[in-house]
């Protein structure tokens, strides 16, 4: 029997496999979310590495992990995409459903300008 752990690195893995397919090199925005705070990041997946990056722990004005919070993220990531020329990206839920606070920040960075 798997571990709790094991089903969300499965499940993370199926939707990177199917997205991998669609990518034709744009970059990945990926979605981390936990009980009390969310972090997304925007991954090269050529070269490996981290173009651009936002966190609610890392602004004290942006405080937990309520649908508020998600939006300000998705502002927050979609400006930094346009400050290293990012436009177009293919969005990375991870192991999670797309609503709720996922949804929310994905809405708020499509409005920002952000392109997937």
């Amino acid at each position: 029997m798997k571990t709790a752990r094991e089903n969300m690195l499965r499940r993370a893995q199926r939707v990177r496999r199917r997205l991998k397919k669609y990518s034709n090199g744009r970059p990945r925005l990926s979605v981390f979310r936990s009980s009390k705070n969310i972090s997304v990041q925007i991954i090269d997946d050529v070269t490996g590495t981290t173009l651009a990056s936002a966190s609610t722990l890392e602004d004290k004005k942006v405080k937990g992990s309520n649908l508020d919070a998600a939006t300000r993220i998705g502002k927050l990531i979609a400006e930094r995409a346009k400050k290293a020329k990012i436009e177009d990206v293919i969005f990375d839920r991870g192991p999670y459903l797309y609503h709720g606070r996922v949804k929310a920040l994905a809405d708020a960075a499509r409005e920002a300008g952000l392109k997937f």
